[in-house]
């Protein structure tokens, strides 16, 4: 068994092994694809190959659209490459069931993929179609990030200010804007840019950064005043809002077995040069959650059939910040970095983990919980009860800690930051009686040293600071004793990543004291949280 459209058609076999099939003729939608595109998205990550690309084919089984989606990749297009044209850009999508049961779908919603390095004339076409409705994005928080820490542009981003990206692009939203001018001297036609990615506002993040280059490149002379008019003209361009909730791991061995199991061959893992874990399937929890801000100046794909939930921005917002910063982001990052520093292997693990478990119960009901503004659609008690009770105790859903941890510093500012923000709001002091997210900024700090508890060293994962922050902490040892307020406090104010200054705000110093005990020696990381918890 072979992921290709020929072996496809031998229906039988694939049916016999219990795969859920597409019920479209595949090569018809990819040709009126093709020549007129409605959905391009950027970011060929498991995420969206595990809930946006099947909620699409839903629509496409049922016969309520008759076109595939096209995907982009700028960032890594070594996904393409590996993952999506060996397969004639099927994939095999897994859902872990906590009993123990798979329940397997081949999806075939994709049906054409597109990468500047060689299709940068194939990318300005679909702008410049009249018929494209919706381009949307899965692109992690990092993606939408034009400033360091620092205040200064990133040097990918101010790579683009002097000439329009128009052969090769340094980062994807110099590319999206690009492509969004020829779209606009196509005639300025209507399109949704739908960011599904976890982050706060995600809509305006994505807004934000494309206006820094039309600001960049019109004080350059590169681009018509009138572009600036286009991408604010709410009738033709949008800038939705929007929650996507649904835990998707890197792909499993236990998974890659039971595929075998069945005579599928196409099972080996696939990492990139850019550490993208990625393969001809994905496994993820069967729990998903989107809402989408409905604002659409070129209309959209029904898919409301596929389970998607179209509101208003008001509403997004709450369940978005319900989630984000209280229900599941802020609790997923706390089991991330302190499951590295204990080496407990996955999620499930953690979850299992009576410290740790309790640690998140009161980051999440007694902390955040408080000042999360309940939407209506979603009750948020009921939401994180499934999260810690069911989701992360999933036995069968592998992840792992290292995944989770990365990026954290560009999560901190959104997952925690906004909880803060809202206690000061309050103006009644109580950010100072918090306990135990400061726990959470003390073990982030512990963990960036890339040492274990056991004082071996570990691998950190991934982060567009890691450098900078390893560099500040380079005077700290394992089991050195302190003080530390003189390498602390300047990172500790920085509310570029704390979202508010730990500093002026009265926490850096509770901060600085369970620093101090988790740094002791080995088992100290253990030792505090026993202590505390």
């Amino acid at each position: 068994m072979k992921l290709n459209l020929k072996e496809l058609q031998n229906q039988e076999q694939w049916l016999a092994k219990g795969y859920q099939l597409p019920q479209f003729d595949i090569e018809a939608v990819r040709a009126r694809t093709v020549a007129a595109p409605m959905w391009l998205h950027f970011g060929a990550g498991n995420i969206f190959r595990a809930f946006p690309a099947t909620v699409h084919q839903k629509l496409l089984n049922q016969g309520l659209c008759d076109r595939g989606i096209i995907v982009g990749e700028a960032f890594d297009e070594e996904i393409l490459d590996k993952a999506y044209t060996p397969f004639d850009n099927l994939s095999v999508t897994v859902s872990l069931n906590s009993d123990g049961s798979l329940e397997k779908e081949i999806v075939a919603s994709v049906v054409h993929t597109v990468k500047p390095s060689t299709d940068m004339d194939e990318m300005v076409r679909i702008f410049q179609a009249p018929s494209l409705q919706m381009v949307s994005f899965t692109i992690t928080e990092k993606g939408y990030s034009v400033k360091g820490a620092d205040g200064s542009y990133l040097k990918w981003i101010a790579a683009d200010f002097d000439a329009l990206p128009e052969k090769k692009a340094s980062s994807l939203v110099s590319l999206l804007t690009y492509l969004m001018y020829q779209r606009y001297l196509a005639g300025q036609l209507p399109v949704a840019l739908v960011s599904m990615d976890n982050c706060s506002h995600n809509g305006t993040m994505l807004y934000d950064a494309a206006m820094t280059f039309v600001s960049e490149w019109q004080k350059r002379g590169l681009v018509e005043l009138g572009f600036a008019g286009y991408l604010n003209n709410p009738e033709k361009v949008s800038f939705n809002w929007s929650m996507i909730d649904k835990i998707t791991p890197r792909p499993s061995d236990v998974v890659k077995k039971t595929l075998e199991a069945d005579g599928f061959e196409d099972t080996d893992l696939i990492i990139t040069a850019k550490n993208t874990f990625t393969a001809a399937f994905v496994n993820a929890e069967p729990t998903q959650y989107l809402v989408v801000e409905d604002w659409f100046p070129n209309g959209r794909p029904a898919l409301e059939n596929g389970g998607v939930l179209f509101t208003d921005r008001e509403t997004v917002d709450k369940i978005e910040t319900m989630k984000v910063t209280t229900c599941l982001n802020p609790l997923h990052t706390i089991m991330a970095i302190y499951g590295c520093l204990l080496n407990l292997p996955t999620i499930a693990d953690i979850a299992a983990d009576p410290q740790l478990k309790a640690f998140i119960e009161k980051v999440g009901y007694d902390e955040s919980m408080p000042v999360v503004v309940d939407p209506g659609v979603i009750k948020p008690m009921d939401f994180i009860r499934t999260v810690i009770e069911v989701r992360f105790p999933n036995p069968y859903l592998p992840d792992a800690p290292q995944r989770i941890a990365t990026d954290t510093s560009q999560k901190i500012p959104v997952r925690f930051g906004q909880t803060l923000k809202a206690y000061i709001k309050r103006g009644q002091g109580e950010e100072k009686n918090l306990m135990y997210i400061p726990l959470f900024f003390a073990g982030w700090l512990r963990y960036l040293l890339a040492v274990d508890d056991q004082g071996q060293a570990m691998q950190l994962s991934s982060d567009p600071m890691l450098e900078e922050l390893q560099a500040k902490l380079s005077g700290i040892e394992f089991g050195s004793k302190g003080p530390f307020e003189d390498i602390l406090l300047p990172i500790l104010a920085n509310d570029r990543i704390f979202g508010v200054d730990l500093v002026a705000q009265g926490i850096a110093p509770l901060v600085i004291r369970y620093f101090t005990e988790l740094v002791a020696g080995p088992g100290a990381v253990r030792a505090t949280l026993v202590k505390y918890l």
